[in-house]
């Protein structure tokens, strides 16, 4: 079997897993569909426009790029969308032409049911069917379950970060913050993230890896504050984020913009001297590995 034919089999276990057929989506009733599920989870501030309308959805499904649903019964339970993105269009961005997801959500009502998961197994596995062997996009850096989903659910790495990357946001997520992201590379032929789709990710251990001489670049206090370590040699280091931190900016303000900052300066440096992130492990956060 090849691997695009693995991938596809591996999506297609995934979406029974999760209750969900995922297929590519074309109608424009469908698309506005999709439009809809984006702003109930974005919720934009009165008078902004939506995270990505129908119209564009519908150019670029036209034009032959990914933009997908996944349906439970007649109700769209998620929605995910992606362009090419050209080789060399990112400095750290792995080599190579690549599919740039750009936007993936899922309803409310079914998160922590596998959907979000079943999506990005179709999307690896119609990337591998079109010739492509890597992905991109980025995420809060803060949003623990986003990091632990993208590099250790999924096996992707994380490349590079982009200090305020979109700007300032009004959407009832992002509002008010920095807009800081990790870009992450997903190289869908890396054995790794091939046994992931399969159902069986590796994830870390934080006792494990500091019994091994793994430390700590950014801890936390008491207080639940973050507290950068000094500096050190180790070839591996874990970098904390808060637990939830969109509870976090909703009760102390000031203390998230304190992990932003600090996360950012920490991880922020490690990325740019070369090192890559290589997983999350809950709770002791980002495991980064020194080139």
């Amino acid at each position: 079997m090849t691997l695009a034919a693995t991938a596809a089999a591996d999506a297609a276990a995934a979406a029974r897993a999760a209750g969900v057929e995922v297929r590519e989506l074309h109608e424009v009733a469908e698309l506005r569909q999709a439009q809809r599920l984006f702003e109930e989870i974005w919720r934009p501030a009165p008078g902004n426009p939506p995270p990505v309308t129908a119209e564009l959805l519908r150019a670029l499904a036209h034009a032959g790029n990914y933009v997908a649903g996944a349906w439970a019964g007649e109700r769209l339970a998620g929605a995910c969308m992606g362009f090419l993105s050209l080789p060399g269009a990112q400095a750290q961005q792995p080599a190579g032409l690549a599919l740039h997801s750009h936007i993936a959500g899922v309803a409310p009502a079914t998160q922590r049911h596998g959907v979000g998961f079943a999506l990005k197994a179709h999307q690896r596995a119609w990337a591998l069917g079109r010739g492509l062997r890597l992905a991109v996009w980025t995420f809060d850096p803060l949003v623990a379950r986003n990091a632990w989903f993208n590099l250790t659910k999924l096996a992707a790495e994380a490349t590079g970060y982009l200090p305020d990357f979109y700007g300032p946001m009004t959407d009832a997520i992002n509002a008010g913050e920095e807009s800081d992201r990790l870009l992450v590379a997903w190289r869908l032929d890396d054995p790794r993230v091939a046994a992931a789709c399969a159902g069986s990710p590796s994830e870390p251990d934080p006792e494990a890896l500091r019994a091994a001489g793994a430390a700590v670049a950014l801890g936390q206090d008491a207080d639940g504050l973050p507290v950068p370590a000094g500096p050190t040699q180790a070839p591996v280091l874990l970098v904390r984020v808060p637990g939830d931190v969109e509870e976090l900016r909703g009760r102390d303000p000031a203390a998230a913009r304190r992990w932003r900052h600090a996360v950012r300066q920490t991880l922020g440096e490690l990325l740019a001297g070369g090192a890559t992130v290589t997983g999350f492990a809950r709770p002791g956060g980002y495991v980064v590995r020194r080139a």
